[in-house]
């Protein structure tokens, strides 16, 4: 009986190694592609990207991540293969520096954790996500303008909000380790991260008619912190 207890013991110690946290924190890189009038792939053009990341858990289920990504979108008349009214923008290209910050909320399909900080937990969950966001774009090739047919010269800085909705899959490495592996597809308001706006002269509105948007193919890995208190509601 004495044997038995002992080993209770041991279990019950050894099951609360493993605590739930509240928050993470950490950095991601990856690779992000423009998606817009002058790019007629996915794949083409994709630029190094990287980014800080910040969960709030909310229950092994849901988090809200905040993200701050740095990276530049790139694309050029020449291989976007459609056909431009204007002589002008037939060889056109461009790369411009983008800063994002996003705020988006996961839901897990599985809940998530080692399984010792919450019973049945997985330590691989595949994930959606859907939130809010804001795109800095700093367009040094000029702007467009349609009346007069030319792009005209110098830096022009564009400010829109976006739309991020990705999917990915969370790795729990250690208690308080998690890797990720997400992609999202980011719609903005503003179809003029490329440099150009209304090429074929049709007026862009809302987040899917003609505006610019990108993908981001990232790999995170974020350090879990701030543990809950297991006797807090007992006080």
């Amino acid at each position: 009986m004495t044997l038995v207890m002992l080993l209770a013991s041991t279990v019950m110690v050894h099951a609360q190694d493993d605590v739930e946290y509240r928050m993470e924190i950490g950095a991601g890189v990856g690779a992000t592609a423009y998606e817009g009038d002058f790019n007629g792939s996915i794949l083409k053009n994709m630029q190094p990207t990287g980014a800080v990341v910040y969960r709030a858990i909310l229950n092994p289920y849901m988090a809200i991540r905040a993200t701050g990504m740095y990276t530049q979108l790139k694309g050029d008349a020449a291989n976007a293969g459609t056909v431009f009214p204007a002589e002008a923008l037939k060889n056109y290209s461009f790369k411009n520096s983008v800063i994002d910050l996003s705020l988006t909320y996961e839901y897990n399909f599985l809940p998530y954790g080692t399984g010792r900080d919450y019973r049945g937990a997985k330590r691989v969950t595949p994930f959606i996500s859907l939130g809010i966001g804001m795109t800095y774009a700093n367009c040094k090739d000029g702007t467009w303008d349609y009346s007069s047919q030319s792009v005209h010269s110098g830096t022009k800085s564009v400010i829109t909000a976006s739309v991020p909705i990705g999917l990915g899959v969370k790795y729990k490495v250690a208690p308080r380790l998690n890797l990720s592996l997400d992609w999202q597809m980011h719609f903005s308001l503003s179809d003029h991260l490329d440099g150009v706006k209304d090429p074929y002269g049709i007026a862009s509105s809302g987040i899917f008619k003609n505006t610019d948007c990108f993908s981001t193919l990232m790999l995170s890995l974020t350090y879990s912190f701030s543990p809950k208190c297991r006797t807090c509601h007992k006080l």
